[in-house]
């Protein structure tokens, strides 16, 4: 039985030895290198390799995100996620990876800015037309993580057919690739599912003495965590402005692109992140916020290269180069609302106690058969 399984297995089929160069395509990977400055076999700008290279190095990586990106969706996107399971598990490794990925891309500038301001106008006119905001991967890496059209800065400096902006194959794959849903969406719908404030986990909640009747939409947990949280603010702390912003964004209208649901399901994981359920989950959380920050970190090294290279000129695309950049740092977050539930967050030594049925539900048992 054992062998017939063995012969089934397609990784045990009769295979031909691979070699190195042939497996990785090596030969036609080294052609893709073509210099627009050589002339009759000479390179006469030398730094244009090192550019080439480095951005082509950018696209490869970009389809590894993607990669890592899509298979985390097709695990969020299921009806019922096992927080604490494998699938889980994976997702949060995969996005991690990918956070190793951006570090990576962001010491790549490191490389790139070997250049001296002189090297590259050695061949910068050469790539009129062309620029770094007609990267379609990079777009839909901003698309499937959550970043919408509307909360862009400037979309049109790039959402266009015309010169700097995108060919028209190009501008309907990343026209189509927004609708679908994004990373955002499924974490909401996955934050909006978490069945822990459901009556039957808090049946012994034990209210405190004197305790304020909690305001119409908060649970008994809420009205005792809100208070603690009024309590937990400085006198440097505008309070009344935090605690409008606690009701609104956790009760009424939300923050951002997330619902209020969702963000209390996020504070409560961010606040009991200790609790073996909620480790996962609290570390998927992180992951989205990390990534986040590390594609700030990305434009920001982009915005001080451009300001090296080409100071206030405009940029070969036709942007504005400098100004573009510098708004694209400031706005083009996904998960700022996501990082800014922190806002929220009060002493360990002060968390509320959580019921005997819950505590039990968020923590791992085991028993002898």
């Amino acid at each position: 039985m054992h062998e017939t399984a063995a012969m089934e297995c397609p990784m045990n089929h009769e295979r031909p030895p691979q070699y190195y160069g042939d497996y990785l395509g090596i030969e036609r990977l080294l052609e893709l290198q073509k210099p627009l400055s050589l002339r009759e076999g000479k390179l006469i700008a030398h730094d244009e390799m090192l550019f080439i290279i480095i951005h082509q190095a950018y696209e490869l990586w970009f389809k590894q995100i993607l990669h890592e990106i899509t298979a985390c969706g097709e695990v969020l996107s299921k009806p019922a996620a096992d927080d604490d399971g494998p699938d889980m598990n994976v997702v949060v490794h995969r996005f991690k990876r990918v956070v190793e990925i951006w570090k990576l891309l962001n010491h790549q500038v490191d490389v790139l800015e070997t250049m001296t301001p002189l090297d590259f106008l050695e061949f910068r006119e050469l790539l009129h037309g062309a620029s770094g905001f007609q990267s379609k991967q990079f777009r839909e890496i901003e698309a499937s993580l959550g970043l919408k059209m509307e909360n862009r800065f400037r979309p049109d400096y790039y959402k266009h057919t015309e010169l700097g902006g995108f060919n028209q194959q190009d501008f309907a794959e990343i026209t189509e690739f927004e609708q679908k849903p994004s990373i955002l969406e499924m974490v909401e719908h996955w934050l909006e599912r978490m069945p822990f404030f459901e009556d039957e986990f808090w049946r012994d909640w034990q209210d405190s003495p004197n305790e304020p009747a909690p305001p119409s939409g908060y649970s008994p947990f809420w009205t005792r965590y809100r208070l603690l949280y009024e309590q937990s603010l400085s006198e440097r702390d505008d309070k009344p402005d935090l605690l409008g912003k606690f009701d609104d964004i956790f009760f009424k209208a939300g923050w951002g692109a997330f619902r209020p649901t969702a963000l209390r399901a996020a504070l409560f994981i961010m606040l009991y992140r200790d609790e073996p359920m909620f480790r996962l989950p609290f570390a998927l959380l992180n992951s989205l916020i990390e990534i986040d920050e590390q594609l700030a970190n990305f434009r920001y090294r982009h915005l001080q290269m451009v300001r090296r290279m080409i100071g206030t000129r405009v940029g070969t695309g036709g942007s504005s180069g400098e100004q573009y950049l510098q708004g694209a740092v400031n706005r083009n977050y996904i998960y700022r609302e996501l990082a800014g539930v922190i806002t929220f967050l009060i002493e360990r030594r002060h968390l509320p106690a959580l019921p005997s049925r819950l505590r039990q539900a968020l923590r791992f048992s085991f028993s002898g058969g």
